[in-house]
């Protein structure tokens, strides 16, 4: 493959809901730009994009990948297209945000048949959160109930004025035969390949004035100028119009609409790819990278000269070619055999082959310029989201904000012998996708394994199988409750043991009541030697190895006072191990007493979701016993609630309000405190234990 430098790439995020035809799509382009060696089927597993064997089996992407292709027009000339082509699903948002994160523009696809969805309103909050040009494509046309003009409609209400509808597909029945320019006026029927121009038909020409009306609006949002002699009633001409549109559309104002890919052709895909070239911004055109140097903001400009700044955006984990790391570069050149230095975690890391990934297939370079995406392997310590730079000039690019994992299980070998095997895989996985996390839990002694939704869960543990051969399962994990007292009581310990010889013999007053804290506080008062100071540090020590289980259902036992104010103790008999038995004994005895208790963790709930369903989530936490904080509208059509709900009411609440909220909910769940557990759900708790 050709280098490039900035000025003649483009790094394209293609971006839509889950089965919209992503893949599809950039299977269509890669084929029309003669880079793959067949058109592959999603159906047959033989996509460029989609060759993990996951996504093989359940027919879904599930990683993001890098497609590279050079393209060429009369007027731009050869330009090298990076198309990322990423996950629809929301379990797999990850890679979406970090694609998101190093592309200049985004191509959103909507299919033709169910139009706008979740996704689609996700992946356009995403671009215009970045400020990224936006482009969509209108996929599956030729289905029998597609509808451009209901997708179109839905576009611009839900996304406003911006939308513009630059290609209508012509229909003859179901199929597509050709198309008409909004911008330019024209109409042109296609076959094997070749456009042919024909006058816009008689039953479109009310759609293009319509949408040649769109254009003029958005184009007039695009300046003050423009929206001034448009208010007033002055023509626009065509030409000023073509004028602003580059612009336009670089800089978010306007999104293009093309519409006619027929999923298993190439068909119209051409005119798409052209209009890439013309419409969407190089890596220079984009507003300038930000990083920091010597603790000053420093703007990196995209050129080749300055000093060496990437960014790892994402890290694939190949049971066969090692650790690889997917970077952006952002100024300067990177080339193999060469040092540089990674500021997030202060180490150098050795630079070998570089290579441009393409699915699957990896083609070594000689370099890569600033502006362009490539891959290395076998970095020791680089992580998705660290900067890479000079070693002479550091400077350290912004990371990647990534949602917080939300659905915890408990992973259980389905052999013993298997966990070293299994840690191994976790840790290997969590590299390869940050959105996943690892967590030994001392207390419970359980592996806990956190991600974004029960699919991507299932498919970590698929991965555990195929890509380092252990099985697993899942169940929900121990919730880590707790136990204290309620009142005061004064018990005795009498540890008395006779069996030929030296015996035992411990003697011990305790009283116990509650306090504020969670540790256990040991303290003596006792008088004229009733309990030789020697033994008071195996009293506290008996007691703390007590503690470990309450009387109720075997739980921690927390803000616990001791006092030990009385005893006995016999000359010979006497032992360290007599009196931490008799502290054993006060324990088992007098905790029964004081009036025990279960106490369950809470923690606060942040939900987010749109404001028209705030009431169905308010009653759904108020059935999760859960105390709404506040309420409120946060912009967007979107508003928030906090409240403070036990964790045993959250085991499945990601797939909860993913369902409510038919995706459009997030929320974020943190620990607060313990608390008393009404004695109802008490008792559940014990007698299931």
């Amino acid at each position: 493959m050709n280098l490039f430098s900035a000025e003649s790439i483009r790094n394209v995020c293609v971006l839509g809901h889950g089965g919209s035809g992503k893949t599809s799509l950039v299977e269509a382009i890669l084929s029309k730009a003669k880079v793959s060696e067949r058109f592959g089927k999603i159906s047959d597993g033989t996509t460029v994009s989609d060759y993990d064997p996951e996504e093989i089996k359940r027919q879904i992407s599930i990683n993001m990948t890098v497609e590279p292709y050079e393209w060429k027009t009369a007027k731009i000339g050869l330009t090298k297209v990076n198309l990322i082509d990423t996950p629809g699903y929301f379990d797999f948002v990850g890679d979406a945000i970090c694609g998101v994160r190093v592309c200049g523009s985004a191509l959103i696809v909507v299919n033709a048949k169910n139009g706008v969805q979740v996704g689609t309103e996700q992946a356009y909050e995403m671009a215009s959160n970045k400020g990224m040009a936006k482009m969509f494509f209108v996929s599956n046309m030729d289905d029998e109930y597609a509808d451009f003009a209901a997708v179109v409609a839905q576009l611009k209400e839900k996304f406003g004025k911006s939308v513009a509808p630059f290609r209508i597909p012509i229909k003859d029945g179901k199929k597509i035969k050709g198309y008409v320019n909004v911008v330019s006026g024209r109409a042109f029927t296609i076959s094997n390949d070749v456009e042919t121009e024909i006058p816009i038909p008689d039953d479109m020409v009310n759609s293009y004035n319509e949408y040649h009306e769109f254009l003029l609006e958005a184009v007039a949002e695009s300046s003050e100028e423009m929206l001034e002699r448009y208010l007033e009633g002055d023509t626009i001409t065509d030409d000023e119009m073509r004028s602003v549109l580059k612009e336009a559309v670089r800089s978010g104002v306007v999104a293009p609409v093309y519409g006619g890919f027929s999923t298993g052709t190439t068909f119209a895909v051409r005119s798409l790819m052209d209009a890439m070239l013309k419409y969407l911004p190089t890596p220079i055109q984009c507003p300038p990278e930000l990083a920091e140097r010597d603790g000053e903001p420093v703007e990196l400009l995209g050129n080749t000269t300055d000093p060496l700044a990437a960014m790892v955006f994402k890290t694939v984990a190949d049971p066969y070619v090692g650790k690889m790391s997917i970077f952006r570069v952002y100024s300067g050149v990177i080339r193999p055999d060469s040092t540089v230095y990674n500021p997030n975690k202060g180490v150098n890391e050795r630079i070998g082959k570089i290579y441009m990934l393409r699915g699957k297939k990896q083609i070594e370079v000689s370099e890569l310029r600033a502006g362009d995406i490539g891959a290395v392997t076998k970095l020791a310590q680089t992580q998705t989201g660290d900067t890479l730079c000079s070693t002479h000039i550091p400077m350290m690019l912004s990371g990647i904000s990534l949602p917080k994992p939300n659905l915890s299980m408990a992973i259980v070998p389905k052999s013993k012998g298997d966990e070293e095997k299994i840690n191994s895989g976790l840790t290997r996985l969590s590299e390869e996708d940050p959105t996943f996390t690892v967590e030994n839990n001392v207390e419970t002694k359980e592996n806990i394994i956190s991600g974004l939704g029960d699919l991507h869960l299932e498919v970590i543990c698929s991965k555990l199988q195929s890509k380092f051969g252990v099985g697993v399962n899942l169940a929900a994990p121990t919730i880590p409750y707790r136990e204290t007292i309620r009142k005061s009581v004064k018990v005795q310990g009498r540890h008395k043991k006779q069996s030929g010889g030296h015996g035992q013999f411990g003697d011990v007053w305790i009283e116990f009541s509650p306090h504020d804290g969670d540790d256990l506080i040991f303290e003596e008062s006792v008088f004229g030697g009733a309990v030789p100071k020697n033994y008071f540090p195996a009293v506290e020590k008996g007691l703390r190895e007590c503690i470990q289980k309450g009387p109720l259902a075997g739980y921690p036992v927390v803000g616990l006072k001791a006092v030990l104010v009385d005893g006995s103790y016999h000359p010979v008999d006497s032992s360290e191990m007599a009196f931490k038995m008799a502290a054993s004994i006060a324990y088992k005895d007098g905790l029964p007493q004081a009036s025990p208790v279960l106490l369950e963790p809470v923690g606060r709930l942040e939900v987010v979701m749109p404001e028209s369903q705030m009431g169905d989530i308010t009653g759904d936490i108020n059935k999760r016993r859960g105390r709404i904080l506040d309420m409120s509208p946060i912009g967007g059509g979107k508003g928030k609630v906090t409240a403070e709900v036990p964790l045993g009411e959250m085991a499945r609440y990601s797939s909860d309000l993913r369902s409510m909220t038919q995706g459009r909910g997030s929320f974020s769940f943190e620990f607060v405190r313990y608390e008393e557990a009404p004695a109802n759900v008490a008792q559940k708790i014990v007698q299931g234990k």
